[in-house]
């Protein structure tokens, strides 16, 4: 009879500490989160629901169960992991949190319904909310993100593809799409595959022209559709709210209907004659002045815009413009993008000089 008393004490002192280790480790990720909803993305609806999720949580924390708590007999606090010493950037901080809160809860889920069948509930319903934040997160982060950039790199085929598109992110880009008409699937998907692993690295938004298998293949940040692409309802419907869609326009008439069927941005143009759209003749600054009085999503002029014609488009009352040759073809591309920011930004650059 004792050693059965003595078991069943065991175990209940063993379920009490890993569901205050949990519940602990569940508040502290939320916390984190919280705070970049906070003060990185303003976003008062993200900020209240982690706080929410807190305070629901911190009801189950109850006294006996942080009675519990052995920190000193604890065999798991000198285990450690050489990842958990550095974080690459915000996106990698907030990833890792949202995983460790979503392994807390199935923790706290699993065995709440040894200890108490409410806990285990409840639990299992903020597991679903937490996804949900996830995705709402991760949209209100690639919307900020996409507000904030000013030039966007559309990729041409080149033999220094990456070397060229990672030198531009040195250089401060944020935003690329990776745009190859020609290439064989398996290239594209190799490609894109590793454009998409660079632009994580760097923070940077990695949209996937025309494509949206090959967005989702390789979990891209969104897609860029042409005027004779996909209805972007469909793509929406593929992609999830979550993403980025974007649609070229070249006209009034295209820049009214993108908005209106949901594109979360647009590009405007061709602003000049280009190569990269052969046979398409220039919508001209005419048109380029409506989307700045109309446009109420971020647009991005494009079309044969280099260094030597900047001032004129920015004279357009221009904000954000799309580079595809001025700096895929660069010398010295991480220099390029730097002048291109400088000028979109109006910020002068410091310690370099730039040769027209």
């Amino acid at each position: 009879m004792g050693n059965t008393d003595s078991q069943a004490r065991f175990v209940q002192l063993a379920l009490c500490r890993i569901l205050d280790a949990n519940l602990d480790r569940a508040r502290e990720g939320l916390r984190t989160i919280e705070e970049w909803c906070r003060f990185g993305l303003d976003n008062a609806l993200l900020t209240e629901e982690c706080k929410q999720l807190r305070q629901e949580l911190a009801h189950w924390h109850t006294p006996a169960l942080r009675a519990a708590r052995d920190t000193p007999g604890d065999a798991g606090t000198v285990l450690t992991h050489p990842k958990e010493a550095e974080r690459s950037s915000v996106q990698a901080v907030l990833q890792a949190n949202l995983c460790r809160v979503q392994e807390a809860l199935r923790v706290l889920e699993e065995y709440g319904k040894v200890y108490s069948p409410e806990m285990g509930a409840a639990c299992k319903q903020m597991r679903y909310r937490v996804y949900t934040l996830e995705s709402q997160l991760t949209a209100d982060q690639r919307h900020q993100l996409l507000e904030r950039s000013s030039l966007y790199l559309v990729t041409s085929p080149t033999e220094n593809l990456f070397a060229t598109v990672e030198a531009a992110l040195k250089g401060g880009l944020t935003l690329v799409q990776y745009r190859d008409k020609t290439a064989d699937d398996d290239v594209r998907l190799r490609n894109a595959q590793k454009l998409a692993h660079i632009c994580r690295h760097y923070g940077a938004l990695f949209i996937v022209n025309d494509r949206v298998d090959l967005a989702i293949a390789v979990d891209a940040d969104g897609v860029h559709l042409g005027q004779q692409d996909i209805p972007i309802a469909l793509a929406r419907q593929l992609l999830g709210s979550q993403r980025l869609i974007g649609r070229s326009t070249h006209c009034p008439e295209d820049l009214h209907r993108a908005i209106d069927e949901g594109a979360d941005y647009i590009g405007v143009g061709p602003v000049y004659e280009t190569p990269t759209k052969a046979g398409r003749p220039a919508a001209g600054f005419d048109y380029v002045r409506y989307a700045a009085a109309h446009a109420t999503v971020p647009w991005f002029a494009i079309g044969g815009i280099d260094t030597s014609n900047l001032p004129d488009v920015l004279a357009a009352n221009v904000k954000r413009v799309a580079i595809v040759r001025a700096i895929m073809h660069a010398d010295q591309p991480t220099l390029t993008t730097q002048y291109f920011l400088s000028q979109l930004t109006q910020q002068p650059l410091l310690g370099t000089s730039y040769d027209h």
